[in-house]
Order: structure tokens, then C-alpha cells, then sequence
């Protein structure tokens, strides 16, 4: 009965970080469709229930604390509770990520960079986030190493977008009589949309170190972990 009772245990904790996984790509998602409608409100809704996620994660990491502090587990379980430990990490800080998102919505001033394509960007963190969760549940290897190699595409896509920004800025001619302010908000603007693209990148560096910890719990590779 203890044995069984320990077995539970883990299948519950995993079943917990897919469900964080699914709260956090939800907000992911709101994020991005907030920021393509401009939907304040959706916006102001995500950034108020930030603490949702939180909650997740201190609950998620006290289960992990108490499987490792009780079970003593060896071997495949301690990479399982230690991999998943590190992931909810990731999650956690996708939320965070999702969050800025959604403050950058709320900041912005004009519509600027029609050329930047934010949308595909967000298109591609969201289905490397999803990929990286669906290689945890399956335990699968192979996922993990292609969620690695894609992340050079999503790099290349912010590389791009950045440059387009600062092209663009480079190429705004500005009036003479325009006033202190408005020259201030332009600013701001570019600094919004390049830390857009930035944080956007960190979501698929965080769905590769998921990727990471999938392969080191399956085959104990430490490979993709950097």
C-alpha cells in the first residue's frame, strides 16, 4: 500500500505541472490576442490574476519538497521530481513573461511597425511551449531534441523583427515642431516593441529548457541542458 500510495503520488504531481502548463499557455495566448486586439481589459485581467500562477507553482514546489524530503526517491523517480521542480520554473516565469506582455499593451502609445509580425512569433513560443509540455507527459526524446533545433528559427524570426525596429526608427523623420512628449512616447514605443520580441525569445528558451529537463528525466542526458 505505501508503494501504491507513492506511485499516486507522482502521477499526481505530474498531472499538477501539465495543469500549470495549460493555465500558464492560456495566459500566454490572452496575452498575445490582448496585445493584437489592444483589448485593455483583457489585458488589465491577466495582469490581476498573475497571483493564479503563483499559487500553482508554491503549491507544485511544496509537492515536490515533500515527495524528495519523504520518499527519498533514487534513480528515474529523483529525476522525475527534480526535472519537474525545474520545469514549473519555466512555467512560472512564461507567466511573468505573460504578464509584461500584457503591461505593454496597457502602455502603448501609437500603432507603429506594421512589418513586425508579433503574431507569428507569439504562434511559434506558444506551440514550442505546447510541444515541450506534450514531450513531457509522452517522455518523449526525439520531441525533445526537434524543440531544440526550432528554437533557432524563433531566434532568427526575433533577430529579424528587432533589426526591423531599428531600421524603422533609423528611417522615421521626425518633425521639427514635434514637442518633447510625443518624441518621448516614439521612444517608448520602440522600447515596448523590442522588449516584446525579446521576452517573446525567452518563452522558447524556457520551453527548450523544459525540452532539456524532459530528456535528462528520460534517458538521465544532460545534453540540452545549458
Amino acid at each position: 500500500m505505501p508503494r501504491e500510495s507513492y506511485q499516486a503520488q507522482l502521477e499526481t504531481m505530474q498531472e499538477d505541472v501539465l495543469y500549470m502548463s495549460e493555465v500558464v499557455v492560456d495566459r500566454l495566448r490572452t496575452a498575445l490576442a490582448a496585445m493584437e486586439s489592444k483589448d485593455e481589459q483583457a489585458a488589465r485581467d491577466l495582469i490581476a490574476g498573475d497571483d493564479e500562477v503563483n499559487d500553482l507553482y508554491l503549491e507544485l514546489e511544496q509537492e515536490c519538497i515533500d515527495l524528495l524530503a519523504l520518499q527519498q526517491p533514487v534513480a528515474g523517480d529523483l529525476r522525475l521530481i527534480a526535472s519537474s521542480f525545474k520545469i514549473i520554473t519555466d512555467l512560472e516565469r512564461v507567466g511573468d513573461l505573460a504578464v509584461n506582455l500584457g503591461e505593454y499593451t496597457l502602455d502603448s502609445q501609437q500603432d507603429m511597425f506594421p512589418e513586425v509580425d508579433i503574431n507569428t512569433i507569439g504562434d511559434h513560443t506558444v506551440e514550442m511551449l505546447q510541444d515541450a509540455m506534450a514531450a513531457y507527459e509522452a517522455r518523449d526524446p526525439e520531441a525533445c531534441y526537434a524543440i531544440a533545433e526550432r528554437d533557432d528559427e524563433l531566434d532568427a524570426l526575433c533577430e529579424q523583427a528587432s533589426q526591423t525596429v531599428v531600421r524603422e526608427l533609423i528611417e522615421t523623420e521626425l518633425d521639427p515642431e514635434d514637442s518633447d512628449e510625443h518624441v518621448e512616447e516614439l521612444m517608448q514605443d520602440v522600447s515596448r516593441m523590442l522588449l516584446t520580441v525579446r521576452d517573446l525569445e525567452r518563452v522558447g528558451d524556457h520551453a527548450v529548457n523544459i525540452a532539456a529537463r524532459t530528456l535528462y528525466m528520460v534517458e538521465n542526458d544532460e545534453e540540452l541542458i545549458y
